[in-house]
């Protein structure tokens, strides 16, 4: 744990409250962001580090954990031997509400600078995504594009986060009501989101093989 983030488990009740993977998600107006980051230098060397973070005044959780990188990143970016040049991260991201668009944007531009450091999402809610053409909707779509990996949270999620993120004592995690359901529809709700991506992704490789122009 890094003491600088909120490092204090989640209690149950606030888990449960911000990421309940309800339809209509009234007053949830913070995105909790739980993460996971694993450094690997070598083929067998792995280390991690583990917090949440949640919306300040005036930042996004997601852009504040971008501040964090140096202390949680250490050699991201490269240093003058090149032992740290061959570090890599793997970051993982349990969030109760997917990206805005501005965070989008500023990830997208993020990552495409940072070759060496792996994102992947996975979201309790979608945030204003029902319309098709919202700038949300996009920013989803330049996240994949840029190579982010974009899921919704199963039970499986669920599971792991309450024993990894939440103050649990001991007591087994208890799906709510409507988990699943909503788990299925919040997940072809994304695959459709996403498909246009997957398209383009099919023609580059066409265009890889000669066989479209």
């Amino acid at each position: 744990m890094i003491s600088k983030l909120d490092s204090v488990l989640l209690a149950q009740k606030k888990f449960i409250y911000n990421y309940k993977n309800m339809r209509w998600a009234k007053g949830r107006n913070e995105t909790y962001l739980c993460f996971v980051v694993k450094r690997r230098l070598g083929p067998d060397s792995l280390s991690f580090d583990f917090g949440h973070l949640r919306n300040r005044t005036g930042c996004h959780a997601e852009l504040l954990f971008l501040s964090y990188l140096g202390a949680l990143c250490p050699g991201l970016w490269g240093c003058a031997d090149d032992r740290n040049r061959r570090l890599s991260y793997s970051v993982t991201w349990f969030c109760s509400w997917s990206p805005c668009a501005n965070c989008a944007t500023t990830l997208t531009r993020f990552l495409r600078q940072t070759p060496n450091l792996r994102l992947r999402i996975f979201v309790s809610r979608l945030y204003f995504c029902d319309l098709e053409g919202s700038p949300h909707v996009e920013g989803l779509r330049d996240l994949r594009r840029a190579g982010v990996q974009v899921k919704v949270m199963s039970y499986k999620d669920y599971f792991y986060c309450w024993q990894t993120f939440v103050a649990h004592r001991l007591s087994r995690f208890k799906a709510w009501e409507g988990l699943h359901t909503n788990y299925v529809r919040l997940s072809r709700k994304l695959n459709r989101i996403l498909q246009p991506c997957e398209t383009e992704d099919l023609r580059d490789v066409f265009r890889l093989f000669g066989l479209l122009t």
